[in-house]
């Protein structure tokens, strides 16, 4: 939530002071000693401060990029509308191998891949093609009128995404610097939640002392505060409290994908067997293997061009078989495996449902039943799907705007207190506040810091990036700290040898 820790102010261009537990609306010292002497209370304000400050670029960066990416539905549609859509989503649906026949008549080039069933009346079908010279996660996507069967367009897309999509999501993920830019989306996910939680904290110790007519302005702005450091920070206060179920929710999904952290995750999931299941794709005595599960499946790349008459037959037998809604029919990736129809239905209640289909026999030899995955592979799938903005359909989009609009004026207002507490008096100018005191270390109690350090250690495990950044602040603290003790001893000697 917070970004700053800083003193309540009359008005602007207060002279700073060291910065004090009442500052960011904690317990007094007194009150704090009067409870048992020793307190985290100071940490946690040097903490929120620094991760704050040093953390805030990420999150801010990462807010700007997931608020567009939040928008590619209406970017696609303002971009690409004539192939995603048609004009009118009434008539007769045409054959689906009537349709692939119309797309591989225009595009001959590859081999085909995979054919996506339109998820909404005025949607085009998708007829997907492995393409030499494109790559191994890009394909060539050809957009077919199902009424009429007239291809639309095409577009080189990376798993199912449109251009546009897709650069907006490496944007977000790691603005275009491939696996060394994704730190810095893991560094914003792995601090937001504790910026977030100590933040809270904070406000919330500060309710204690707000008479009952006053603790409204918890969750609504104070109109009345005094300008300056006092009415901005009631602003970036309240509204985080608002965000903080959202912002946590963002940090715990977007680290389930991350590049570290999401490694971890993994190894998790590997030690409670909870992943998604794969479905056996292998047809009876062909010793083949199985369809990879997953939101990032590698498109099959099969040696020669199927029949089009085939899809017919799997969509068909798919739709026998209970599975409704919109389905991405998946060609066999080798020799000895059979088709695969998958429901791709993404808006609560998703349908994810998978099975295997032997067209020369018109029979399912394998499901996947979504209702079958193990708990936290539901989990994962549906965050993942609510934080790409697509689980709630506009609501859902809405939300994650909202969110981002949101996170980027509580870091402005933490960046606007920090600069509000700046030293103005002659001989004592600054660009910005005073930072908390150091070694707040010192007055947790005993217990509190053993639990605190395992507690510190399992997150630095669990969140590898967390660690180490956090080891540099550490270090970078301490050299500071022991530059300015040389410093003020230099100086108490200088005093000394001036002494008469």
């Amino acid at each position: 939530m917070s970004t700053t820790a800083q003193r309540p102010a009359a008005a602007d261009h207060t002279p700073a002071e060291p910065a004090a537990p009442d500052q960011l609306g904690l317990p007094s010292p007194s009150a704090a000693s009067s409870r048992a002497g020793r307190s985290a209370w100071p940490l946690l304000i040097r903490l929120h401060f620094y991760a704050g400050v040093l953390v805030a670029p990420f999150l801010i960066v990462a807010a700007v990029t997931g608020l567009a990416y939040a928008l590619t539905p209406q970017i696609d549609s303002l971009l690409y509308g004539d192939k995603l859509h048609v004009s009118s989503g009434t008539g007769s649906v045409r054959p689906v191998d009537e349709q692939v026949r119309a797309a591989r008549a225009a595009h001959p080039e590859g081999t085909l891949a995979s054919v996506q069933t339109p998820a909404r009346p005025k949607d085009t079908t998708r007829v997907v093609l492995n393409v030499p010279g494109l790559g191994e996660e890009n394909q060539r996507t050809v957009f077919v009128d199902p009424y009429t069967a007239t291809v639309r367009g095409e577009l080189t897309t990376w798993y199912g995404s449109t251009p546009a999509t897709t650069w907006l999501d490496a944007l977000h993920r790691n603005l275009h610097l491939g696996a060394f830019g994704r730190n810095y989306s893991e560094i914003a996910a792995s601090w937001l939640w504790i910026i977030a939680g100590g933040g809270l904290l904070m406000w919330l110790g500060r309710a204690r002392t707000y008479r009952s007519g006053k603790r409204r302005h918890i969750v609504i702005p104070n109109l009345n505060a005094a300008k300056g450091v006092r009415r901005t920070r009631n602003w970036h206060a309240s509204t985080g409290v608002w965000l903080i179920v959202g912002l946590f929710f963002l940090s715990a999904t977007g680290l389930t994908w991350s590049l570290h952290a999401g490694a971890r995750f993994t190894t998790v999931l590997d030690g409670l067997n909870a992943h998604a299941p794969d479905l056996d794709t292998a047809l009876p005595d062909s010793g083949a293997g199985t369809a990879p599960a997953g939101h990032h499946a590698a498109p099959a790349a099969p040696a020669a061009d199927v029949d089009p008459a085939d899809i017919a037959t799997v969509l068909a037998t798919a739709r026998t078989a209970g599975l409704s809604g919109p389905l991405e029919i998946a060609v066999p990736a080798e020799p000895g495996t059979a088709w695969s129809a998958t429901q791709t239905d993404n808006v609560w209640p998703v349908h994810k449902d998978a099975v295997a289909i032997d067209p020369a026999q018109q029979k399912v030899i394998a499901h996947n039943d979504f209702s079958d995955y193990p708990f936290l592979a539901k989990l994962t799938k549906l965050g993942i799907q609510a934080h790409m903005g697509i689980l709630f359909g506009l609501i859902n989009e809405l939300l994650l705007v909202a969110l981002a609009l949101g996170l980027i004026c509580v870091m402005f207002w933490g960046y606007r207190m920090w600069w509000q507490r700046r030293p103005t008096r002659t001989g004592r100018r600054a660009p910005v506040g005073t930072p908390p005191a150091r070694g707040t270390w010192r007055q947790i109690p005993t217990a509190a810091t053993l639990v605190g350090i395992a507690v510190t250690v399992a997150l630095c495990w669990a969140l590898p990036l967390f660690g180490w950044t956090l080891a540099a602040f550490l270090l970078t603290d301490l050299y500071f700290g022991e530059v300015q003790r040389q410093r003020d001893a230099a100086t108490r000697e200088a005093a000394l040898n001036r002494t008469p």
